[in-house]
């Protein structure tokens, strides 16, 4: 069964090594969400993939069975906050890789005007200056979810908070 230290890994590399048209999307995503190699890519399209592989199974139950399950799964993704309250599992195979990089805790840190670029984020989340809801995140591909977006802020130990106090 393996060391339980040491999960599976959640990612899958790509089957074909050298498409250009890939590497080239795949460099130009890494320049625009900060991140620091393709695998974070991957683990995105591998979490992206299994969302999208789920609703393609529910698509084929029968309605009265799967009325339950999709439920489940579109509350999960709204909470997330890749699809809309009132999605369609038609919704969730149309998601991207771009949806889910958009989630992350680098990029929300971004958004909102915490750091000055992208890589700023990226370093003030990695060196413990993020915190949601006053914890600490030091990952900065954190799925953050919707409810968590308003609670990200400088933690309370870091430098940044004191500048931001006065």
């Amino acid at each position: 069964m393996g060391d339980p230290r040491k999960p599976r890994k959640k990612w899958s590399p790509p089957g074909h090594p050298w498409v250009k048209e890939r590497l080239i999307e795949e460099m130009k995503l890494m320049g625009e969400y900060g991140l620091r190699n393709k695998r974070e890519i991957w683990i995105a399209a591998a979490m992206l993939r299994r969302y999208r592989h789920r609703a393609r199974e529910l698509l084929a139950l029968p309605a009265e069975v799967r009325e339950k399950e999709e439920k489940a799964l579109l509350k999960r993704l709204y909470d997330l906050g890749l699809v809309d309250e009132n999605a369609t599992l038609d919704d969730v195979l149309s998601l991207t890789v771009r949806d889910l990089l958009e989630r992350r805790l680098q990029t929300v840190v971004y958004k909102k005007g915490l750091a000055k670029s992208i890589y700023h984020a990226r370093q003030l989340v990695t060196h413990g200056h993020i915190a949601i809801n006053g914890r600490r995140v030091t990952s900065p591909g954190y799925i953050v979810r919707r409810d968590e977006e308003e609670l990200i802020g400088y933690a309370p130990t870091s430098p940044y908070f004191k500048k931001a106090q006065q």
